[in-house]
């Protein structure tokens, strides 16, 4: 029998993770699969692995390893498809918003013959409409920008066969966006539709600053177009700050220049002053990365593990 992994990160989440795991031993039951969970607690500071720890259902096995830290969620999800051992693996989050009775439609899929089944979501409850609108607009400008395209409006919920779990093991960099290097790898991808629910319990972790953040490592990781736009942006400024140097030159020649001007000097100071520390600051972006990629360090630590 064919054997079925669902790697679920955690980071704080004691109070929705028993009716998580309720639901999924449910969902995972009329399955013709050998089937287990694999919990990762991203270093949690509440009772999280405590309660990983008492999970227990008939016929599921439950296993969990405890990061030596919070290394934050692409690290650990990386930690779980490390260990995970299946033919196939399901990537889910513990917060309930993802419904694990579509694993089955996911398990249809890949039985059909696709390496990665995504899930797509077609309504978001319990967001506020400006966090859909950020939402909407990170993935359709990751559509545009990155050169490998990214399924909009899609999470890190999916399911990844053996060969794109063993493709997906040989990237190892250390600024991970999880959601552009499922797409990366390639291999039959394949989409399922689905309502995605508000959360059940708890609260979330991603408050606008962190998924800012994780906007940026999506740009920069997948996309070389700021860089190119601090060189148009600089080759227009340096071609205004021209036109405007041949015209100064002229009038001064023609007309004279008596002391004038104090205003627009200071306004195109500025102007390119700005347009200078903006392409710095995203050259700096892109070094940093590269800085970090050079020291190699680990991808994250293990504290503990557990087998139920």
């Amino acid at each position: 029998m064919q054997k079925l992994v669902v790697v679920v990160p955690a980071y704080n989440e004691a109070a929705v993770i028993g009716a998580f795991h309720a639901r999924l031993a449910a969902a995972l039951a009329p399955l013709s699969l050998a089937c287990s969970v694999l919990y990762v607690d991203d270093g949690s500071a509440d009772d999280t692995w405590s309660l990983i720890t008492a999970l227990g259902s008939p016929g599921l096995p439950v296993r969990g390893i405890r990061l030596s830290r919070n290394f934050g969620k692409e690290a650990a999800l990386t930690a779980g498809l490390d260990l995970a051992d299946g033919e196939a693996v399901v990537v889910i989050d513990a917060d309930l918003q993802d419904p694990p009775e579509l694993i089955g439609q996911l398990v249809e899929q890949w039985q059909a013959g696709y390496d990665v089944v995504y899930a797509t979501r077609t309504v978001r409850e319990g967001e506020t409409r400006f966090k859909r609108f950020t939402a909407a607009t990170f993935y359709r400008g990751m559509e545009k920008l990155s050169d490998t395209p990214i399924p909009r409006d899609t999470g890190d919920f999916r399911l990844l066969s053996r060969r794109a779990l063993d493709a997906l093991r040989q990237l190892r960099e250390r600024q991970r966006f999880m959601k552009g290097l499922f797409a990366w790898i390639g291999y039959r991808q394949t989409a399922v539709h689905y309502h995605r629910e508000p959360r059940q319990a708890g609260t979330t972790k991603w408050n606008y600053w962190r998924l800012l953040q994780l906007a940026i490592e999506g740009i920069t990781s997948f996309s070389s177009a700021p860089l190119r736009l601090a060189t148009w942006v600089g080759l227009m400024s340096s071609g205004m700050a021209f036109l405007y140097g041949t015209w100064v030159l002229v009038k001064a020649i023609c007309y004279g220049d008596p002391v004038r001007g104090y205003p627009t000097l200071m306004l195109v100071i500025l102007f390119l002053g700005g347009v200078q520390l903006l392409a710095l600051g995203v050259i700096g972006e892109y070094l940093g990365r590269n800085y970090t990629e050079s020291k190699q360090r680990p991808l994250y630590f293990i504290d503990e593990e557990f087998r139920g």
